[in-house]
């Protein structure tokens, strides 16, 4: 690696590494308000929301590497651009072939990263995270009680579970405070407590749980007795069952949970129904055309990245995101009819990347062969003319044409004066 090169990648790195970082925040801080809900709603400790987030952090670097990929490529390109090192690097005879070595290296690396990613990480992540939800769903005990609600316990032995309603959490569940809970017996005897304070204690018994109360009262109230008794405790612990749930599924319910060897092999069986081959085809192809579409990306960095001379818009970063979510989309669209046994999952995905690098080859050759060529040249006219109209008609700025006119027409006069 010469001079050039290292140079190139060291203006690629930083741009590279700080847009990957900034679009996968972006995507976890979509999803990290929905999963606050939905924790909270389902009465779970807060912890679980950042293993649900370290489970959705592969789904979201499948689409923020290719991202970070183009970004990092594309602002370095049009900083050589804009300072002219584009040009020097083109008189001192490094042709556009040669400049894309290094950005082909760091394509090359990031695909067979991101390969393992979509292929085998993501599935095994994506079932930890159904799991987590199936949890909180059904419940340990920390995630069945709400604050502010009555919650009843399930009932043992014909025994009707408790009732319990606590005011404050504390400490992620660890310490309750404004303990209210009542119980009745197969005698139809009831008892009733009130607590300051209360935590939940592991037993011996793994069906139940020890609920530890203190500072409290109890009014205990049996069948053919008027008057309840009351009691004062400073400590009292009452078992409390657990509720039974059904164990978790097994890994590959869904075909986001499959890696990519499982994917092809049900994608080739004969002996399974049309729907799940169909499925698994479609799941498969979208994988490796997501990936395969990484080796266009620093192509279609230098198209967009190189502006037209005397241009300095930012048009180009624009539509190198707008393309590639579009064809992410698209694809995300050809999987689904894939899926849908309406068109071979072959061609769904594969006919959207042959368009698509067609599209990537013409700019690139446009921007490496042709003369003065512009691939993007009609656009960056067009933004530029509608950006002078917009700030011509902006409130509260002088009308530049006016003015002109105004300027033009005072020289003759300044002229026969003199």
């Amino acid at each position: 690696m010469n001079s050039i090169d290292r140079y190139m990648a060291r203006a690629i790195a930083v741009p590279l590494l700080a847009n990957l970082v900034i679009a996968s925040m972006l995507l976890v801080l979509d999803r990290i308000r929905i999963l606050l809900d939905f924790v909270t709603t389902e009465g779970g400790p807060v912890s679980v929301i950042w293993r649900m987030l370290a489970n959705l952090l592969p789904e979201y670097l499948g689409l923020g590497i290719p991202i970070g990929l183009l970004l990092g490529c594309l602002l370095t390109f049009r900083r050589f651009a804009t300072s002219s090192e584009f040009d020097v690097f083109r008189a001192v005879g490094v042709s556009p072939h040669r400049l894309l070595l290094v950005p082909y290296m760091y394509a090359a690396v990031l695909a067979a990263l991101n390969l393992g990613i979509v292929g085998y990480l993501q599935p095994q992540a994506r079932f930890q995270y159904e799991r987590l939800r199936y949890e909180l769903r059904t419940g340990a005990l920390g995630a069945s009680i709400k604050v502010g609600e009555f919650t009843t316990f399930p009932s043992r032995n014909g025994v009707p579970g408790p009732t319990v309603r606590v005011e404050q959490s504390l400490d992620e569940g660890r310490e309750l405070r404004g303990i209210f809970l009542q119980q009745s017996d197969k005698k139809g005897n009831t008892f009733a407590a009130t607590a300051e304070q209360g935590k939940f204690l592991s037993g011996g018994n793994p069906d139940e749980i020890i609920f530890q109360l203190s500072k409290g009262t109890l009014v205990r109230t049996e069948v053919g007795v008027p008057t309840p008794r009351v009691l004062r405790f400073d400590l009292w612990n009452i078992p409390i069952p657990l509720p039974k749930s059904d164990p978790f599924r097994g890994r590959g319910g869904r075909n986001l949970e499959r890696t990519l060897p499982e994917l092809a092999v049900l994608g080739r069986a004969t002996n399974k129904d049309e729907e799940l081959r169909d499925t698994s085809r479609a799941a498969f192809h979208f994988r490796l055309t997501e990936v395969s579409a990484m080796f266009l990306l620093p192509m279609l960095a230098m198209a967009l990245g190189v502006p037209p001379k005397r241009s300095t818009s930012a048009l180009g970063v624009f539509l190198g995101i707008v393309m590639i979510v579009t064809y992410f989309k698209i694809n995300e669209y050809g999987q689904s009819v894939g899926g849908l046994g309406k068109i071979d999952p072959f061609l769904a995905l594969w006919v959207p990347f042959v368009v698509f690098a067609a599209l990537v080859l013409k700019m690139y050759y446009t921007i490496a062969y042709v003369p003065g060529g512009e691939p993007i040249g009609g656009l960056e006219r067009a933004f530029a003319k509608l950006t002078k109209a917009v700030r011509r008609w902006l409130p509260g700025r002088p009308n530049g044409d006016a003015a002109d006119d105004d300027d033009d027409a005072a020289l003759p006069h300044a002229g026969a004066a003199a």
